[in-house]
């Protein structure tokens, strides 16, 4: 791994310089802050604040990623903001004594020419890394924080951090953004400090998505333990479906697969197949409890859609990571499953017709708030700091649903295969009788002029009957019926039989 020869140099478009990798992730920005709140960080021995830092981008990033580690305050003249410290495409082996060095090397900044500690812009340093490291692109962008956002040293935090949400909640860019909150006990001669935020902001679908693979991977649980608190977005995901528990019906049985999936198993006979599913709904919008919502749900199966009744019709202070337990009947489409003599029937005699299809939960005129919990946890980190303002959800959100998939498997027995198997038998054996007796001989007895002969001839044929000078008389005609003589010579004695 090479470092960029700009690592002192305003953080403008490094990663756009960097030559492109064939990695499968999006390119990510690390953001350091370094300004005057921050002192206790850097100058207290036991702070453990720039080893934290190494440890998530080492478990953020891959082989071949593209990324930028930038110390951030506030910008000035003569002295930018953010500053790039590295900038490289990942190579393992390597960049644990890369950050040691870039890390290595960085202090609490000072305004330029002064002994005054720098001041610190949120806003300004994301917006930096989102117009100017990815230059709009798909990406990630980390920031480490005390959370003290006061440009110019401003008292009136409250209104940038205000600034500051609203660059998380309305700005185009951001699609996912979460935080983790982290105890970081530090002192030094000015401050001291309880703890610090990591966030994360994914840009676009696919930086989404990466950060989505890289929670599932498990490596950045490794370094950060706590739960992230997801500021946006707030109308999805924002709770699970499972079912606890089915009641089977008349030609109908319900399991759980070990992937989640909900199988009904259908005999074909059944007329009405309807369940009882008790289900467990859970809030997965940490940090929020759902102080209250509407309640639908229906079923999406083959091609048709049928609402499903809830016992409950609205959610009242549900917790974040608590649950509540919902019953339901469900009834499958009858009229749309494949008929016994389908072609579909016959073709999974034996074995059953899959069908596969959802079950949706969706959840309206939601009203979210920040649990308790959570803001006494952040109350303990960060004492007299109004920033956890920003974790206020909007007062309008979209309905969020939940999704189950499930699999319906249509039962058929052997009697309609076996039904076409006998008819395809009858069929075939009556051609090979008609073909038999069209190419069967037969022999047939006759009486021309008083002398017994005796022919052989088949179905389908016409035999010419001679008498004794050799003059034909009469033809023989055959069929699968019988004989009979036709075109008989006036005055011939020609007749069937002795």
């Amino acid at each position: 791994m090479k470092s960029a020869p700009w690592r002192a140099r305003l953080l403008a478009a490094p990663l756009a310089l960097l030559p492109m990798a064939p990695a499968l992730a999006v390119p990510q920005v690390f953001l350091v802050q370094n300004s005057g709140w921050m002192d206790p960080f850097y100058s207290d021995p036991a702070s453990q604040y720039k080893a934290l830092v190494a440890e998530v981008v080492l478990a953020a990033t891959q082989a071949g990623d593209r990324m930028v580690l930038a110390s951030f305050n506030q910008s000035l003249p003569g002295a930018p903001s953010p500053k790039a410290l590295l900038a490289a495409t990942v190579a393992p082996a390597a960049l644990r004594g890369q950050l040691t060095h870039a890390l290595g090397e960085l202090t609490t900044a000072k305004k330029p020419g002064s002994a005054v500690l720098a001041d610190t812009d949120l806003g300004e340093a994301v917006g930096a890394a989102i117009n100017g490291a990815l230059d709009h692109q798909a990406g990630l962008v980390w920031l480490f924080t005390n959370n003290k956002n006061s440009p110019n040293n401003d008292q009136a935090t409250a209104r940038r951090n205000r600034e500051f949400y609203a660059l998380i909640h309305q700005g185009e860019d951001i699609r996912t953004a979460l935080a983790f909150p982290l105890r970081m006990p530090v002192k030094s001669g000015r401050y001291s400090a309880n703890g610090l935020m990591v966030y994360v902001f994914a840009i676009h679908a696919e930086g989404a998505r990466e950060l989505e693979r890289l929670l599932r991977s498990g490596r950045l649980q490794k370094v950060i333990s706590e739960p992230p608190a997801r500021l946006k977005p707030l109308d999805q995901d924002t709770v699970r479906l499972t079912p606890t528990k089915v009641e089977d019906a008349p030609g109908v049985a319900f399991s759980m697969a070990a992937n989640g999936m909900l199988r009904a198993d259908v005999q074909s006979d059944a007329r009405a197949p309807s369940g009882t599913i008790h289900w467990k709904l859970e809030n997965t919008i940490y940090p929020y409890t759902i102080v209250s919502a509407t309640l639908a749900a229906h079923a999406s199966l083959a091609g048709a859609e049928r609402p499903i009744a809830l016992g409950s019709e609205r959610v009242e202070r549900l917790a974040p990571g608590k649950s509540l337990a919902l019953e339901s009947v469900m009834r499958l489409p009858v009229a749309r499953l494949p008929g016994k003599w389908s072609w579909a029937a016959v073709a999974a005699a034996g074995s059953a017709v899959i069908l596969p299809g959802t079950i949706e939960v969706r959840l309206g005129a939601q009203k979210l708030e920040l649990s308790q919990a959570f803001k006494a946890r952040m109350d303990a980190l960060f004492p007299g700091d109004p920033l956890p303002d920003i974790f206020t959800p909007p007062s309008q959100l979209q309905g969020a649903r939940a999704l189950l998939p499930i699999e319906v498997r249509v039962h058929y027995g052997m009697a309609p295969l076996l039904a076409l198997i006998g008819a395809a038998l009858a069929v075939l054996g009556g051609v090979g009788a008609l073909a038999h007796a069209l190419t069967r001989g037969r022999k047939v007895a006759l009486t021309v002029e008083g002398e017994a002969r005796t022919v052989h001839t088949r179905a389908g044929r016409r035999l010419p009957i001679y008498d004794k000078a050799g003059n034909k008389v009469a033809e023989l005609k055959t069929t699968l019926f019988g004989h009979t003589l036709t075109d008989l010579r006036e005055g011939a004695q020609v007749r069937l039989g002795r």
